[in-house]
C-alpha cells in the first residue's frame, strides 16, 4: 500500500467508520445550524448595480465630469412612453401634464429632474408628440447612486399614482389597442429594473427545476429512491453552508455578487456537486460486489475515489478563481461565489456523503442491492432458488474500450474530424453587448424601446453625451455634429455649472444605442469632435473630449471584456496544465488532455452557434458568454478526464496498458455518462428561462459537457493514450506488465 493509499484509508475510517460516521453527520448539521443562525443568507446581500468598469475607463471619467458640471442633467433616466394607437387625445396630454405637475411638486425617492410638461402651452406640448401623434415620451431622472431596489420602489410609486391620475392601469394596457392609453417604462432605469426582475424570478424557478431534474435523472440511472436522495442531501447541506458564508462575506464588504451570479451558482452546485457524489457512489457500488463488510468496502471506495474527486474539485476552484484577475466587475464578482461553492461541495462529497453511505450501507441501492458473489449464492440457497449467474456489467463500456485499443488511429481521426468540423463554426460566432435584446419581447422596457424606435429615433433611448473643454474659445460643434450621417438629433449646448468652458451636447444616433453599429461610430464621433477643437486652436484636443452615456459604457464594456478574455484564458490553461502535471506526473498526458478539452470547447461554441443562429434565428450571443463557457467547460471537462485517466493510471500498475485502458473506460464509462447527463441537464435548465443570455450560456455549456461525455472521454482520450503507449507517461516512469488475455472483472 502506497503512502497516499494509507493516508486516504485512514481518512475514510475517520469520517465514515462505524462510530465516526455519526460524528461527521453531527458536525455538518451543527455547522449548518450555527452558520444560518449567525449570518445572513446570500440572497439578502445581492447588489445589482455594482460598478463593472474601472474608474479610469473613458465612459466612467465622462460620467464623473457630467455629475460635477451638469448636476441638474446628471442622473439615470427612466423614459415613460405614453402611447395610443389611434393618436393621443387632448385629454391624454392634459393627464400627462398633471402627472408632470404632481411629481414636480412631490418628487419620487431619488428623483432629480422631471420636465415641466404642465407649464407648456398645448400647441408646444403637441410638438413633443411623435410624427403620427400617437406617442409621448416623459423622461424622469434619478440619482445614479440609487440601487435597483430603490429605483424599483420609485417606479412602482410612479405607476400607482399615474394610474390613479389617468383613471386606469395604463401600464397593463396593450400597446396595440387603439381604444386605450398605454404606458411603458423603458430607458436605463426600466431596463435595469426588468433585468433584475427576470433574474430574481428565475432564481426560484431555476432552483425548483434543477432539483427536480437531478432527482428524476438519479432515479432513472440508479432506480433507487434512497440513492437519489443522498446526493441531494449532500448538495443541500453544502448550500446550507455556502449561503450564510457568502452572506457574511458580503455583509463585511469583502465581496459583492448579484442575483444572476447566485442563480448560476445554484446550477453549478447541483450539477458539479452531484457529479462528485456519483464518482464516490459508483466506486462504493463496485467495492460492495467484492467485499462483504460495508465499512471495509466504503473505506476502499474512499481510498480509490477521493483523490480524483479532490483533484477534480481543486481544478474547478482554481479555474474559477482566475476570474479574480478580470478588470470587468461582473467577472470578478462571480469568482468567489463559484469557487467557494465548488470547494465546499467537494468537501461535502468526501466527508458527508461517505458518512451517509456508511449509515445506509447496501440499503442505499435498494431495491437493486449490490452483493458479493458469495452473498448472492447464500441468499439464493436460503430462498431455495438456483445459484444465480453472475452478470457481466458495463458491456457497452467494454465494447468501447476494446474498440479504441484495437483501432486507435481510426477512432482518433474520426473524432478529430467530427470535432474539428464543429469547431470550424466557432469562427462565425458574432458578439454583442445589447442587454435589451436578451429580454422577452413582451417585457415592458423592450416594448417601450420598440415604440421609441418606431415613433421617434432609437437613439433617443440613450443619447451620447458629448462634453468638451473649449478652453474659452467659441466653437460651434452643433452644426458639425448634425452633419454626421449617423446622427439624428443634437441638443442645444449647455455650459458647465462649475467651469463654463466645459460644454455638453446630447447626441442621438439613428440606430439602437446598444448595438455594435452604434459602438463602432464612437471613434468616428470622437475624431470629428477632436478635429473641430483642433481647428479652433484648442491644445491637446484629444484630452479635452469626453463621451458619456450608455453607448460609451457599452464600448468600454466590450474593450474590457475582450481584454479580460485574452488575459484569463491563458491563465486558466496554465493553471490546469500545472495541476495535471503535478497529479499525473506526465507532461505528455497533460498536453493531450488539455488539447482535447480545448477542442471540445471550440466544438461546443461552433455547434452552439449553429443551433442559436440557424435554428433559433439569433444574430448574436452576449459578449460574456465565450469566457464563461470556456472557464466552465475546460475546468469541468478536465473533471471527467481526471476521473477516467486516474483509473487507467491506477490499473496500469497491475496490468498491461491496453488492458488498463479497456478496464478504465469500462469502469468509469457508466458513472461519467450518468454524471455528464446530470451536469448537462442542469445547465440545460438555464435554456428554459426567458433570458436570452442564460439560454445561450446554458445551451452551449450543456453541449460542451455532452461532447466531453460521449466523444472526448470515451473515444478520443483513450485512443490517444493507446497511440502514445508508454510515451503517455513521459517524463514519469512506466513499468510494463505482462499481457493478460482477459479483462479484470
Amino acid at each position: 500500500m502506497s503512502q497516499e493509499e494509507h493516508f486516504l484509508g485512514r481518512f475514510g475510517q475517520a469520517i465514515a467508520g462505524k462510530r465516526t460516521r455519526w460524528v461527521t453527520i453531527i458536525v455538518w448539521v451543527a455547522l449548518v445550524v450555527v452558520l444560518n443562525m449567525l449570518f445572513p443568507q446570500a440572497n439578502s446581500q445581492t447588489v445589482e448595480n455594482a460598478p463593472n468598469l474601472a474608474e479610469d475607463r473613458p465612459s466612467v471619467v465622462a460620467e464623473k465630469l457630467a455629475k460635477e458640471q451638469f448636476p441638474n442633467e446628471s442622473g439615470v433616466p427612466a423614459l415613460i412612453v405614453f402611447h395610443r394607437e389611434g393618436g393621443m387625445q387632448d385629454a391624454d396630454l392634459t393627464k400627462a401634464g398633471q402627472i408632470a405637475e404632481y411629481f414636480t411638486a412631490t418628487p419620487l425617492p431619488n428623483q432629480t429632474l422631471i420636465p415641466p410638461l404642465h407649464k407648456l402651452p398645448p400647441p408646444v406640448l403637441k410638438q413633443q408628440l411623435s410624427e403620427d401623434g400617437s406617442t409621448l415620451v416623459l423622461p424622469i431622472f434619478f440619482d445614479k447612486s440609487a440601487d435597483v431596489e430603490q429605483l424599483k420602489e420609485s417606479i412602482e410609486l410612479f405607476e400607482e399614482k399615474t394610474s390613479e391620475i389617468v383613471g386606469g392601469d395604463v401600464f397593463e394596457a396593450s400597446i396595440t389597442s387603439g381604444d386605450a392609453l398605454s404606458a411603458r417604462v423603458t430607458g436605463p432605469v426600466g431596463i435595469q429594473i426588468d433585468a433584475t426582475g427576470l433574474f430574481e424570478s428565475a432564481d426560484v424557478t431555476l432552483l425548483i427545476a434543477t432539483v427536480l431534474l437531478v432527482l428524476v435523472l438519479l432515479l432513472l440511472i440508479y432506480r433507487s429512491p434512497i440513492l437519489a436522495i443522498i446526493p441531494l442531501i449532500g448538495v443541500g447541506f453544502a448550500y446550507g453552508v455556502i449561503s450564510p458564508v457568502l452572506g457574511w462575506l458580503a455583509e463585511q464588504g469583502w465581496i459583492t455578487f448579484d442575483s444572476q451570479g447566485i442563480s448560476i451558482m445554484t446550477v453549478l452546485l447541483f450539477g458539479a456537486g452531484t457529479d462528485y457524489c456519483l464518482f464516490l457512489v459508483a466506486r462504493f457500488r463496485q467495492e460492495l460486489k467484492e467485499q462483504e463488510n460495508r465499512f471495509t468496502a466504503l473505506r476502499s471506495a474512499i481510498t480509490g475515489a477521493t483523490g480524483a474527486v479532490a483533484m477534480s474539485g481543486f481544478t474547478v476552484v482554481v479555474s474559477l478563481l482566475a476570474l479574480l484577475l478580470a478588470e470587468y466587475g461582473s467577472y470578478q464578482r462571480f469568482a468567489i461565489p463559484f469557487s467557494l461553492s465548488i470547494l465546499i461541495m467537494m468537501i461535502a462529497s468526501i466527508t458527508l456523503v461517505p458518512a451517509l453511505l456508511a449509515v445506509f450501507g447496501r440499503a442505499s441501492f435498494f431495491p437493486f442491492v449490490p452483493r458479493t458473489a458469495e452473498m448472492q449464492r447464500e441468499r439464493a440457497r436460503k430462498k431455495g432458488k438456483p445459484e444465480p449467474k453472475l452478470k457481466q456489467e458495463g458491456k457497452l463500456g467494454r465494447a468501447v474500450g476494446s474498440l479504441v485499443t484495437r483501432r486507435p488511429w481510426a477512432v482518433t481521426l474520426v473524432t478529430l474530424i467530427l470535432l474539428g468540423a464543429m469547431a470550424s463554426f466557432a469562427t462565425q460566432v458574432k458578439i454583442n453587448f445589447d442587454t435589451l435584446s436578451s429580454f422577452p419581447e413582451d417585457i415592458p422596457s423592450r416594448e417601450g424601446f420598440s415604440l421609441i424606435g418606431k415613433q421617434f429615433s432609437e437613439g433617443e433611448l440613450a443619447p451620447v453625451k458629448v462634453m468638451v473643454d473649449t478652453e474659452g474659445k467659441t466653437i460651434d460643434l452643433k452644426s458639425g455634429l448634425e452633419g454626421l450621417d449617423y446622427v439624428s438629433k443634437v441638443g442645444e449646448p449647455v455650459k458647465g455649472a462649475v467651469d463654463p468652458n466645459i460644454v455638453a451636447y446630447d447626441v442621438e444616433f439613428t440606430m439602437n444605442p446598444y448595438s455594435n453599429e452604434a459602438m463602432d461610430r464612437l471613434p468616428d464621433l470622437r475624431g470629428a469632435v477632436e478635429k473641430s477643437l483642433a481647428d479652433a486652436g484648442v491644445t491637446n484636443a484629444a484630452d479635452n473630449v469626453f463621451l458619456g452615456g450608455q453607448t460609451a459604457d457599452q464600448l468600454d464594456t466590450k474593450e474590457t471584456t475582450e481584454s479580460d478574455t485574452a488575459r484569463i484564458i491563458p491563465v486558466v490553461i496554465v493553471l490546469i496544465a500545472f495541476i495535471l502535471v503535478v497529479y499525473l506526473r506526465s507532461i505528455v498526458a497533460m498536453l493531450y488532455l488539455m488539447g482535447t478539452v480545448l477542442l471540445s470547447y471550440f466544438s461546443a461554441l461552433g455547434i452552439g452557434w449553429i443551433i442559436i443562429h440557424y435554428g433559433m434565428g439569433a444574430d448574436f450571443i452576449q459578449g460574456s458568454i465565450p469566457l464563461y463557457v470556456f472557464v466552465f467547460l475546460v475546468a469541468l471537462g478536465e473533471d471527467y478526464n481526471i476521473f477516467m485517466i486516474s483509473s487507467i493510471w491506477e490499473k496500469r500498475r497491475t496490468m498491461p496498458l491496453n488492458q488498463a485502458i479497456k478496464d478504465g473506460v469500462a469502469q468509469t464509462g457508466g458513472v461519467i455518462t450518468s454524471a455528464g447527463l446530470i451536469l448537462a441537464g442542469t445547465f440545460a435548465v438555464l435554456a428554459s428561462l426567458p433570458i436570452q443570455v442564460l439560454v445561450h450560456f446554458g445551451l452551449i455549456t450543456a453541449i460542451g459537457v455532452l461532447l466531453d461525455t460521449f466523444i472526448v472521454r470515451p473515444f478520443l482520450v483513450p485512443a490517444l493514450t493507446t497511440l502514445l503507449g508508454k510515451r503517455a507517461f513521459w517524463p514519469g516512469k512506466y513499468e510494463p506488465v505482462a499481457e493478460k488475455h482477459e479483462l479484470t472483472s
